[in-house]
């Protein structure tokens, strides 16, 4: 039964609803609280966006080390004072779309090395971590950029029908990331090459132009995430999403998607974010030291994939 989609998904859900049960017996004032129900889906949505374009890499057999500083180079890059003095003259979409752009070309950058140019995934996108963050610090000169336009922040601070913007972002993403995966021939190729790549190769299918392009989704979260931060935070900075790439694989592989590639759900991510989100609120609630949640993280990482390799059954791959 874990091993099929339906028995994993109940898994999350299941170790969801204890992480909510002991959260409301340790902390009965504040735990069962509405509003600390959409403050952890607030705190999920940034990590959230990320960890949709990483499932489709991973899926595909790949990883990105550099979604955490391509977003903060996203931000830095948005918050300009010549992006800024643009965005007054004409709309502070301008923001958001540079932002975007920064995310795609970090990642179309990432996905022509590896298709390509055939480096390693892990050592492209190290390299692309460092100098993405290098990148940042140098146009930021080491400082946080603060954001003028009024508008930009009020609209990325709305609350629709009680729910914050960033929450509705993620939504929005999860269920392009879904049907992208599950409703399209771009989702199949996906879990095929992950499956075997040679074999969906001579079936027909880019594999160099495919992987590029995931890569290119992947910066694309990462630029989506860092308007998010800006709004959230109405800063651009150099330091925005460290070590976010680590929580967002922790998310992925959590939710179920195979390091290895060749199987994995956007479902088993979202819900593989709220987990850690959920844990790091009970932890907060309870006034525990954040050194024994990096350890309890730790752990639920170790399980799930020791989970995988139990369970897991992945067939038609290359030895």
């Amino acid at each position: 039964m874990l091993s099929g989609s339906v028995g994993r998904n109940l898994g999350l859900v299941l170790a969801l609803v204890i992480l909510i049960v002991i959260g409301a017996v340790t902390a009965p004032d504040t735990f069962p609280t509405v509003n600390t129900m959409l403050t952890i889906l607030r705190q999920a949505s940034i990590i959230g966006v990320i960890s949709i374009g990483m499932t489709l890499v991973i899926i595909a057999g790949g990883i990105d080390l550099s979604v955490g500083s391509v977003m903060g180079l996203a931000s830095v890059v948005a918050t300009l004072a010549a992006i800024q003095d643009l965005a007054d003259q004409m709309h502070w979409i301008v923001m958001v779309v540079m932002a975007l752009l920064v995310g795609v070309a970090a990642g179309l950058i990432n996905g022509i090395v590896i298709a390509y140019g055939k480096v390693v995934a892990f050592m492209a996108t190290l390299a692309m971590l460092v100098a993405a963050r290098g990148l940042a610090e140098i146009l930021a000169e080491r400082r946080t950029l603060q954001v003028g336009d009024r508008d930009f922040i009020t609209f990325m601070n709305l609350d629709i029908i009680g729910v914050d913007m960033l929450i509705w972002i993620f939504a929005i993403v999860a269920a392009l990331g879904w049907v992208l995966l599950n409703r399209t021939t771009f989702g199949r190729r996906t879990v095929a090459i992950g499956g075997n790549r040679e074999a969906a190769r001579l079936a027909g299918i880019n594999v160099k132009r495919h992987l590029m392009w995931l890569y290119a989704i992947s910066g694309l979260c990462a630029g989506i995430a860092g308007v998010m931060i800006v709004g959230r935070t109405t800063a651009g900075s150099s330091t925005n999403g460290t070590l976010y790439e680590l929580d967002a694989i922790a998310a992925v592989v959590v939710g179920g998607t195979l390091l290895v590639g060749g199987r994995g759900t956007i479902t088993g991510t979202v819900f593989g974010v709220l987990i850690f989100a959920t844990l790091t609120n009970v932890f907060v609630q309870n006034n525990l030291n954040s050194s024994a949640q990096a350890v309890v993280k730790g752990v639920i990482i170790v399980v799930a994939v020791l989970l995988q390799q139990r369970f897991a059954k992945p067939t038609g791959r290359s030895s």
